[in-house]
């Protein structure tokens, strides 16, 4: 086999097809910036099946363009190619070997998906509703709602995520978390942003004419500065609740509600 006529093209070829591969994977930024714990173990099993595929589509690229040249007919060749019955031991080998790759990344995606959806006891909890265009983070602990989603850097988060009218998804592209927002249930999305900073917030779900507008912020916060916002926004709350008119004596209506935060 080393000696044959075929071996030297063959082998350029694979050189050729390997190298641009590879450049573009490494020259060209596919993804954005990690911000989560989980974000990292996402990429790893992104980058695993890019390059298990990699060598796949490089020998499945080669073999065909050399093929395609070396194999062609002659001009004015118009007869039928010699039938070729085909190759049993290597139909079995390229069945079982995809057959095993594909349980590996299954394996791998299970034990991804259990690290990345374990709750841990101390995580911030926030409720999230989605409408059109909007969304509305809710902080029911401490009665505050905001139009951006402030949490603390190194600290697990949950989101529990309602639609208030047609199906929204919540996508935070450097946290590498995406859950769909419905109507009529609730859903439940976890993470642990590790990197202080401002990311984006994106409905990933077609939902009307504004979608593409249907953005907002998630702003990550040093530990003490998160703690300082909470309480200016509860001091508010409680400011705006002080303020709030009551019913007149003898109205029969008694103290009036909080008004709520707008």
């Amino acid at each position: 086999m080393l000696n044959s006529r075929h071996t030297g093209p063959l082998a350029l070829l694979t050189l050729v097809v390997g190298a641009i591969t590879v450049a573009q994977a490494f020259v060209i930024d596919w993804l954005p910036e990690q911000a989560g714990e989980e974000a990292a173990r996402i990429d790893w099993l992104l980058w695993f099946m890019f390059w298990v595929s990699a060598v796949f589509f490089v020998l499945v690229t080669v073999v065909l363009l050399y093929c395609v040249w070396a194999f062609r007919a002659k001009p004015g060749d118009e007869t039928d190619g010699p039938p070729i019955h085909g190759n049993t031991r290597l139909e079995v080998v390229w069945t079982l070997i995809p057959a095993f790759l594909l349980a590996v990344v299954v394996v791998l995606a299970i034990v991804v998906l259990e690290d990345n959806e374990a709750t841990a006891a101390d995580r911030v909890k926030v409720e999230v509703i989605g409408e059109q265009f909007v969304w509305r983070m809710q902080y029911p602990e401490i009665g505050v709602e905001s139009g951006d989603l402030r949490i603390p850097v190194d600290r697990q988060v949950e989101l529990t995520m309602r639609a208030s009218d047609v199906i929204h998804s919540f996508w935070v592209p450097a946290m590498r978390v995406k859950q769909d927002v419905v109507p009529g249930i609730t859903t439940d999305l976890v993470f642990t942003p590790d990197k202080v900073g401002t990311y984006e917030v994106v409905c990933a779900e077609v939902c009307g004419v504004g979608h593409g507008v249907m953005r907002t912020r998630a702003i990550v916060m040093e530990p003490d500065a998160y703690a300082e916002w909470l309480a200016a926004a509860q001091a508010k709350v409680r400011a705006d609740a002080d303020q709030a008119p009551t019913a007149p004596a003898g109205d029969g209506g008694g103290d009036a509600e909080p008004a709520e935060e707008g």
